[in-house]
């Protein structure tokens, strides 16, 4: 059955979605991939392999991957599997429509997934520890019994990897994507007790028991506060059965309800950009965790993003670099580059400033950032995949946060500068804005559309301009143009309007519906600014008759 799934299903979504030629195609609601499942087993993944076929095997793939390459040449690109009529993402395992949808109270984005609370202030039993590396790490139980990894600012950078993994996992969560429960709090190292049985891998690589003393060591390396206090970031551990990291390709085959290709997943795809707007270079394999869990009388496995430390200005272990974002670890292309032009290129890193101003915020700013050429890290196969629909919904998320919802996301990170939290509200506002620029001018962006009956009786279409509602455009400087057909004839061509609702005209007598499932009306919509001389790329929205006679939406197309 999966199997047959897996063929029908990208065929199905293809004659639905592809072309975007204003044709209406029936869609079928895309399947539920919650059931009630048997658990699969957890699997390894070999971090070292990952590594090498993600920065050397892949990208020769994508140069040399011919149907890709004539599918991009002719405008045909293979759209996400996962998209319904309105070419929105269905709530799913992988993702829940939350900011774009409804905006989340200020309160909601400041607390980010669960109860906001974090381990109590009892004693903590050190069960799990790291002492290698430039960063000290625990896993501890409180009181309570609840589970932690606990996660330090590296020393010189008091506030950065702790602020940036708070303020970026409550930004993901409120997109929409699973994740930990990531909670500043504050300790007195008396509240640690060390349970007998800690093993650990000391400096010298020696496998052994820790000591009270392995632990004040650990300790030393911490940056503590005035009162003796030390700040932490505290990530609460997944209910479920862990299961090990998901791909960014393929499918999980112990999994029956992993049906579509994760590069081929609107989500995935889309967050290419929600990423590059937090600097989350580092979206790869191993920072994500598939887990087993059970909701509604149901058992399933639940997809979570995790790790968000080496974001913002922060790698973790130290401020971002200046090559991140603009370059692959290793990159091909940009080493082909190098090579014809016998070094005499200079990439634009090279002219991003070095200085850090904020040491709480590390390396982080918004001058360069060209959201389009925006390299993670490792190559992600479903980034590689993106086409402008994928990359429009990931703008729209992007655009829906307003300034008082990332100030309540910056809020959370408990900077005590007020200067560098300033600095990072505004760096990430104005990111936001580039990336809702470049992907508001390349597509459409009317959206949100609903029929509306109007007090002479007659019904309009009504939308939401993201461009206008976003302040990137003004309403008095932006003209629409629709026409309406119904069935083979044209009730309305080209006309002309300031206002987002358009009349639909009465039903010519010789037009007649065949049912809700088919097209009574379409109307095209285009939208022109004042500083541009051309016509926007086309939506296409489709309008059918309800049980009780009434019109009612059926789906859209968007113009690439």
């Amino acid at each position: 059955m999966k199997r047959v799934v897996n063929i029908l299903l990208p065929l199905a979504t293809l004659l639905i979605a592809c072309g975007g030629s204003g044709q209406f195609r029936r869609s079928e609601p895309v399947p539920d991939d919650r059931q009630d499942i048997p658990a699969p087993k957890f699997r390894e993944r070999d971090v070292f392999a990952t590594y090498f076929d993600k920065q050397i095997t892949d990208q020769g793939e994508q140069v040399f991957d011919l149907s890709r390459q004539l599918r991009r040449l002719f405008g045909r690109p293979k759209q996400a599997f996962n998209v319904d009529a309105f070419d929105e993402v269905p709530n799913s395992s992988w993702f829940t429509n939350r900011n774009y949808r409804r905006q989340l109270s200020l309160e909601a984005i400041a607390q980010g997934p669960g109860q906001g609370r974090g381990p109590d202030s009892g004693t903590w039993d050190v069960v799990s520890a790291k002492v290698g590396g430039a960063t000290a790490g625990f896993q501890i139980v409180d009181s309570k019994g609840d589970r932690y990894v606990l996660k330090f600012d590296p020393p010189g950078y008091p506030e950065m990897a702790t602020g940036a993994e708070v303020v970026a996992t409550n930004l993901i969560y409120a997109a929409g994507y699973n994740t930990p429960e990531n909670q500043l709090a504050y300790f007195r190292p008396e509240q640690l007790r060390l349970d007998d049985d800690v093993a650990f891998t000391d400096l010298f690589g020696r496998q052994r028991f820790m000591t009270q003393s392995d632990l004040d060591a650990v300790l030393a390396r911490v940056h503590r506060l005035p009162d003796g206090r030390i700040r932490t970031m505290a990530s609460k551990f997944l209910s479920g059965k862990i299961l090990g990291p998901f791909e960014y390709d393929g499918t999980r085959p112990d999994d029956p309800n992993d049906f579509i290709p994760h590069q081929h997943r609107r989500e995935l795809r889309g967050l290419r950009y929600i990423a590059a707007w937090i600097n989350h270079y580092d979206t790869k394999s191993a920072n994500s965790m598939d887990v087993y869990v059970e909701e509604g009388g149901r058992r399933y496995v639940r997809h979570h993003m995790m790790d968000f430390g080496s974001t913002l200005g922060s790698q973790g272990n130290e401020p971002m670099p200046v090559k991140v974002g603009y370059e692959n670890t290793k990159d091909p292309r940009q080493a082909l580059i190098y090579a014809i032009t016998l070094g005499l290129y200079v990439p634009p890193w090279q002219r991003h400033e070095t200085e850090i101003r904020y040491p709480s915020v590390g390396r982080f700013s918004s001058n360069l950032f060209n959201p389009p050429h925006y390299k993670p890290i490792t190559p992600n196969p479903a980034f590689e995949n993106l086409t402008h629909r994928d990359g429009y919904w990931g703008a729209k998320i992007v655009m829906s946060f307003s300034d008082e919802q990332i100030e309540a996301a910056v809020a959370s990170g408990q900077y005590t500068d007020p200067e560098a939290a300033a600095y990072l509200l505004r760096t990430l506002i104005e990111r936001r804005d580039k990336i809702g620029r470049y992907w508001f001018a390349k597509m459409n962006p009317l959206d949100r559309f609903e029929l509306h009956r109007a007090t002479d009786g007659i019904s309009e279409l009504c939308f939401s301009d993201l461009a206008v509602d976003g302040g990137l455009e003004q309403a008095a400087s932006t003209h629409y143009r629709y026409s309406v057909e119904y069935g083979d004839q044209k009730a309305v061509t080209a006309e002309e309007t300031q206002s987002p609702c358009v009349p639909l005209p009465s039903l010519p007598a010789s037009v007649s519906s065949n049912g809700a499932s088919s097209p009574l009306a379409r109307v095209t919509l285009q939208t022109r600014r004042e500083m541009t001389t051309s016509w926007s790329k086309r939506v296409w929205v489709f309008v059918g008759v309800d049980e009780a006679g009434g019109f009612q939406l059926l789906g859209l197309q968007r113009e690439e």
